[in-house]
């Protein structure tokens, strides 16, 4: 029975850092939509495109980079590198 108390508090607790992370990136996709703009499907491509394809970062971290950048902390310059490729791309693609 030990196990399952065990059992419980690590579900617990993942579950917290899986909420944490989908709000992080939840408010990174909406930064994103502000800079493009863009819709939501394209902001979340454009998420992951920065995080997996280019900065063999997790999407979480690079969310939570960006989200950061709100309280004067300074976005990683690969992370930040990527990002404005990917926006440039994104202009390109769709020019208004």
């Amino acid at each position: 029975m030990r196990n399952s108390g065990v059992e419980l508090r690590t579900r617990k607790a993942q579950l917290g850092r899986v909420l944490a992370s989908r709000a992080a990136i939840d408010q990174a996709r909406g930064m994103v939509m502000a800079l493009a703009p863009c819709s939501s499907d394209r902001a979340w491509d454009l998420l992951v495109d920065v995080s997996s394809q280019h900065c063999n970062t997790k999407l979480r971290d690079v969310a939570a980079a960006l989200v950061a950048t709100m309280t004067d902390e300074a976005l990683p310059e690969p992370i930040q590198r990527e990002l404005r490729r990917a926006l440039r791309r994104l202009h390109e693609a769709d020019p208004r």
